[in-house]
């Protein structure tokens, strides 16, 4: 979401259809499993429901205040496009928690475990984090003081929202005992590792390295028809010191796939290995550039 005159609309419309689900979900794991479990979780929902019980204020409107707050400080620390998107955001969750509490009161745990509650929600609102933060957005709360330890000490974005939520997790000795302290600080911990994990799946790319004597019509179909780069290295063989060229290119795993069945079908002669790639920097996420050069 950019406020550009250029504005993508596609785009924009696909990331306003992520985020009004992310909330959905970011509101399911809330409503349904946090709240009637009693679970305080390092989260600004979980802070809010300290709240509440100590001042009877609805969960819904001390969400929308203390997110009101840290949004100030997205827009200041994190950038414009970080702040109008968890903005968005953060308007959506309490008319969510506010529909769930008038059409779907709950005043007991549904797991009937708070070890199962606590799974399931750090799996749910972890997904949804996750989905968010690849747009530049957030569910807003503890993700904002999350995204500010990210932005400022380079510190893994799952490993941030431990350390915030761990802060957050503390205030539930004014409610709660020992025990429901420490089921809160090891759901904190799961919840940044589930961030980290899915982020990871969502960001694997795979590192092919392929030698063969087709290597220009490897070469041409990566560029071409995939639109991605590849780099060329001479190399010799160990067993007959024989010479050769291998191709080494950064795929997504449905390039990955396409480019296997080409090689497949034109049943080419290859030693191709391959890897994951979980973080990738520069200028392999636009290949815009190369598309254009290609067709013009």
């Amino acid at each position: 979401m950019k406020t550009t005159d250029n504005l993508n609309m596609p785009k924009l419309a696909k990331e306003i259809a992520i985020m009004l689900f992310a909330m959905f979900i970011t509101a399911v794991a809330v409503h349904f499993f946090l709240k009637p479990s009693g679970l305080i979780i390092g989260s600004i929902s979980g802070l809010s429901i300290v709240i509440e019980r100590l001042t009877g204020i609805p969960i819904s409107i001390v969400t929308f205040i203390v997110n009101s707050i840290l949004l100030i400080l997205a827009g200041i620390l994190i950038g414009k496009e970080f702040g109008i998107k968890t903005i968005f955001t953060s308007l959506l969750l309490s008319p969510y928690l506010a529909i769930f509490e008038i059409f779907f009161p709950i005043q007991k745990s549904i797991m009937q475990d708070p070890w199962l509650d606590l799974i399931c929600f750090v799996l749910v609102l972890g997904f949804a984090q996750t989905i968010l933060f690849r747009i530049n957005a957030s569910t807003g709360g503890l993700d904002i003081l999350a995204k500010i330890i990210n932005k400022y000490t380079h510190v893994e974005i799952g490993t941030s929202i431990t350390v915030a939520g761990a802060i957050i997790c503390f205030s539930a000795f004014l409610i709660s005992d020992l025990r429901i302290v420490i089921i809160g600080l090891i759901g904190t911990y799961i919840n940044g590792l589930v961030v980290d994990n899915f982020a990871a799946g969502f960001n694997s790319r795979k590192r092919a390295c392929i030698i063969s004597e087709q290597y220009k019509e490897i070469q041409e179909f990566i560029i071409k028809d995939l639109h991605r780069g590849v780099t060329l290295y001479n190399v010799t063989g160990g067993y007959k010191s024989e010479q050769h060229v291998e191709l080494e290119t950064l795929l997504t795993r449905s390039e990955f796939a396409k480019l296997m069945g080409f090689i497949n079908k034109n049943d080419f002669r290859t030693f191709i290995t391959a890897g994951n790639v979980s973080e990738i920097y520069g200028l392999w996420h636009n290949n815009k550039g190369l598309k254009k050069s290609l067709n013009s």
